[in-house]
């Protein structure tokens, strides 16, 4: 196939869109792959269709490898079956809503796990139906807040989800394997670096849960590896490794002393040290314990108060909270009409004295798992200008529970223990693998007859990968100061034949080369405008970034043509009478 830049639907752009902030949104825009529709919204041109598409066909050759059947449900989706899972309600604003004519509700599908779950119980009764992997390709939605990076987040995505059905967590086990190895060959071919992390399950629950992240330091996952071992997950699914209670039969008791102007921790740990210096070492931010009061208001209408008490030498990660406190969840940090609210807590010098669901304030209160029995704190007296000392964890105060939410930074220890530290590093999110377990067959009755003729529900498995946000990641991962540089399985063509010069004969020998390369089964991409300028054909070739460039010019008077390959700039003078040959070999090598 021919396809030629005099009547190809496309234009180039010189300048950055202003809307852009990072590489992929703005070299698919100048390129010509895409154009802004509305915010988080893109319409994808015909360059873009084809990388679109060629991404889409790696995963369906790989998905149907493992013996995965595609299938298609519509994006427009009923309540019920989502009011079944509670998801209807969990999901909150995050989901567009809709009603029809006659007022009954209807979502646009941000994920189809109820759909997938009904069809089945629909079709199949019997443990001989099973195992089973169906899975489609389809375009979601999701109400993104800030949509923002292009593709990488937007409002209406393309989606590969799949999902197995097994009679047994034996079944789902090696169903799980499966997927995970097709991922890893998708990936492979997807031509850009990411690495597989252990992840946190969210709202689509289940257990064992992996990301795979393309690496990229516009990401907005952050990730950790271990400096010794193979360990790796999102910041979101680390666990601290755990710490033993502290002895404290000598500790002192807990004192409160008057500190006047310390409402921050850089202030108290200064003021500790000027009034109150220690003999083995100088007081530090990690001596205090921290407790940040939020504001939280669920999916329902429900709100509550919680509060974090925390090492004060680390912050609360927002992304780490968010994930635990789940899909559709709404917080932020106290205002002075919360505190007005609570009198109790007094602002600056909040202290566990006052925190707690049966405490007078009222506030749930969950510890940091570095907060263990016997570990003595500096904390607010809940008091203005008053902290205590030496109070101990165990001793003195407790929580309502544990959370992990803390900061994950360079150099923590691996949670192995195994004496490795923590690297911290970016990543884009494109895939995420779960073993959803019985969730959504249970809320929905899927059940089946197994061998001994006795109803069992299904375990279910959960995968998903982001052809579209594939896209811009490749991009992210491949593209240099020139423009796009795309790996030769997802370019939108093969080969970039530019003829410059205003010479018939040029143009008619870029016109047999391309010809001779099609009937060889090559992709062309012909730049054939007669009135655009040499400088102007080079840049639009190096921006648009076709694997191989074929420059049809003066050199083809003394019987050489030039072919440049796009990713390492190397150019090599071949001669003309077996130009089809060279490239076709560097196609299909």
């Amino acid at each position: 196939m021919i396809m030629r830049m005099s009547s190809l639907f496309v234009r180039t752009l010189r300048e950055d869109p202003a809307d852009a902030e990072v590489p992929s949104h703005r070299l698919l825009v100048r390129a010509g792959y895409i154009r802004r529709a509305a915010p988080g919204i893109y319409t994808w041109l015909p360059l873009g269709l084809k990388v679109l598409r060629r991404v889409e066909d790696i995963i369906r050759e790989e998905m149907n490898a493992i013996g995965a059947q595609e299938m298609l449900f519509p994006a427009l989706l009923p309540r019920e079956p989502y009011e079944a899972t509670n998801r209807w309600t969990e999901y909150g604003d995050g989901i567009f809503r809709l009603q029809d004519r006659k007022g009954a509700d209807y979502l646009l599908g941000p994920t189809h796990e109820e759909m997938f779950t009904l069809v089945v119980k629909d079709l199949y009764s019997s443990y001989k139906d099973l195992p089973l992997s169906i899975y489609q390709i389809q375009t979601k939605y999701r109400d993104e807040a800030r949509p923002r990076a292009g593709l990488l987040r937007g409002r209406e995505f393309v989606m590969k989800d799949s999902y197995s059905f097994d009679v047994d967590d034996a079944g789902l086990e090696a169903s799980y394997q499966r997927h995970r190895d097709a991922y890893v060959r998708i990936f492979d071919r997807l031509g850009f670096e990411y690495v597989i992390v252990e992840a946190m399950s969210g709202a689509m629950g289940g257990s064992k849960s992996e990301e795979f992240l393309a690496k990229a330091s516009v990401g907005e996952d952050t990730y950790v590896r271990c400096t010794l071992c193979d360990y790796a997950a999102n910041v979101e699914a680390v666990h601290s490794p755990p710490v033993p209670p502290v002895p404290y039969d000598d500790a002192p008791a807990a004192h409160a002393e008057q500190t006047p102007d310390t409402p921050t921790i850089e202030t108290l740990v200064d003021h500790l040290n000027e009034r109150f210096p220690r003999e083995d070492r100088p007081w530090a931010a990690s001596d205090t314990l921290k407790n940040v009061v939020f504001s939280v208001r669920y999916p329902d209408g429900a709100t509550e108060a919680l509060a974090v008490g925390l090492p004060g030498d680390r912050e609360v990660d927002a992304k780490r909270l968010e994930a635990h406190l789940g899909e559709g969840v709404v917080f932020e940090p106290f205002g002075e009409e919360d505190f007005k609210a609570r009198p109790a807590l007094a602002k600056g010098y909040i202290g566990p004295g006052a925190l707690g669901e049966k405490k007078a304030a009222g506030v749930r209160y969950l510890l940091d798992p570095r907060v263990v029995e016997g570990t003595r704190w500096v904390t607010g007296a809940d008091v203005t200008g008053s902290h205590v000392i030496d109070l101990v964890a165990g001793r003195d105060f407790s929580g309502d529970g544990l959370i992990e939410v803390a900061e994950v930074r360079d150099g923590d220890p691996c949670p192995r223990g195994d004496g490795g530290t923590l690297e911290t590093a970016r990543g884009i999110e494109m895939g995420h693998i779960f073993q959803l377990g019985r969730k959504y067959a249970e809320a929905l009755d899927l059940k089946v007859l197994d061998e001994q003729g006795k109803l069992v529900t299904v375990t279910m498995g959960s995968y998903g990968v982001g052809p579209s946000r594939a896209v811009a990641a490749i991009a992210e991962g491949t593209h240099d100061e020139l423009g796009l540089c795309w790996p030769r399985e997802v370019a939108p063509a093969d080969v970039h034949i530019v003829a410059t010069g205003k010479d018939e004969h040029i143009f008619a020998a870029a016109e047999r080369i391309a010809h001779e390369l099609d009937q060889q089964g090559v992709e062309v991409l012909y730049d054939d405008r007669p009135k655009v300028s040499p400088g102007v054909k080079f840049k639009d070739a190096e921006l648009i970034g076709v694997p191989t460039i074929v420059v049809v010019g003066k050199g083809l008077a003394e019987g050489t043509i030039e072919v440049k390959d796009r990713r390492t700039g190397e150019r090599h003078q071949v001669p003309a009478d077996h130009l089809v040959d060279r490239v076709t070999g560097i196609v299909r090598a």
